[in-house]
């Protein structure tokens, strides 16, 4: 008999809608209804956040500048403002805080709430609405809620109706919603292992549901169990106010092994800009570099170097890469994958928080 877990929760996941880029309308109204992108337009610059006039071509936070440039010919960058988006967090922070003590952060704009003990008759569905409402008329900006009995089902359906919506899924609904959905929608079902899934016949919460504990537990590790439960609608993880983040890390498998060091070297530079906007964008300063290399044998290693003082820029956090990298490459083997961590941030603890741009 499968463990019933804790008793369900009234779980409220809030995510402001292209963040970033609508502060910068917000300010500046000749930038509304424009396709706007936070960022460098620099060769190496990457998108920290994208209007929704520019999500219409394809244009997505973490994509290279030139990218979005080239998908986008009329998209106009801005430069961040990052104490401007802290402050508007801030004022979206107090306002969660004002309903419930237990508000775990993911980003900037981006939260969980447990309401289950904080409702004063209300249902967590009107709580959601209020929240939505005094964030409008706070700041200027919208927000998208989902609610529902747990934190996995909680973000699939704030992603429902954005931007400016409101999902709801009760109990009733939890287990069947998600076998409708795509294995690539699932919050912690990252591109490699959606298209590992893909190639196992597993397109869907159904074919995931499919899939008995022992089979994914052989496929996936102890991230089979998670897979297992989300593809049941069951996720037990505790809505946490003290969670703080690890680390942030970017990583890519290649097509063809990298044999020379002058490749792997320049292969470094996407992840370097990757994580850093992440850790601009989620407000982070880390003094710790990790470089993870996987061979072509599938041996892996990890080299790090830590400084006195948190990393400066994203050149230095790229340099430091590639020092890491020249210590242990080229090699005959050749790198199959290279990945750039950034850990040691400050104020973090021993929680197990952790952000991977890529899985």
């Amino acid at each position: 008999m499968t463990d019933p877990g804790p008793p369900l929760r009234k779980i409220i996941h809030i995510d402001m809608d292209a963040f970033f880029a609508s502060v910068e309308q917000r300010d500046f109204p000749e930038l509304r209804g424009k396709p706007v992108a936070v960022g460098g337009s620099a060769a190496r610059g990457v998108v920290a956040a994208a209007s929704y006039e520019a999500r219409v071509f394809g244009v997505r936070s973490a994509m290279p500048s030139v990218t979005a440039a080239r998908l986008c010919p009329d998209l106009i960058f801005v430069r961040h403002r990052f104490d401007v988006y802290k402050q508007v967090s801030q004022q979206i922070r107090d306002i969660f805080l004002d309903h419930t003590p237990l508000v775990e952060p993911l980003s900037l704009d981006e939260a969980y709430l447990d309401v289950t003990e904080h409702l004063k008759g209300r249902t967590a569905t009107k709580i959601a609405a209020q929240i939505r409402a005094r964030i409008q008329e706070t700041t200027g900006l919208t927000a998208s809620a989902g609610v529902s009995y747990n934190k996995f089902l909680a973000k699939l359906a704030s992603d429902q109706n954005k931007p400016d919506g409101l999902c709801v899924i009760t109990p009733d609904r939890g287990p069947d919603f998600v076998l409708s959905l795509p294995v690539g929608k699932f919050h912690g079902v990252g591109p490699a292992t959606a298209a590992k899934m893909q190639a196992m016949g597993i397109a869907t919460g159904a074919d995931l549901h499919a899939q008995d504990l022992d089979f994914l537990l052989r496929r996936f590790g102890k991230a089979g169990r998670y897979y297992w439960n989300i593809a049941r609608g069951i996720d037990h993880r505790r809505v946490s106010p003290d969670r703080i983040r690890k680390s942030v890390g970017a990583e890519n498998t290649y097509s063809a092994d990298i044999m020379a060091l002058d490749p792997a070297l320049e292969a470094l530079e996407p992840l370097a800009a990757k994580v850093w906007a992440a850790v601009a964008r989620h407000d982070l300063r880390g003094r710790t570099v990790t470089l993870k290399v996987k061979f072509a044998d599938f041996q892996q290693i990890t080299r790090a170097r830590s400084l006195g003082q948190a990393v400066a820029s994203q050149n230095e956090l790229l340099c430091i890469a590639r020092d890491l990298a020249a210590g242990v490459l080229p090699d005959p083997r050749g790198a199959r994958l290279l990945g750039v961590t950034l850990s040691g941030f400050e104020g973090a603890g021993d929680g197990p928080a952790q952000l991977s741009l890529f899985d």
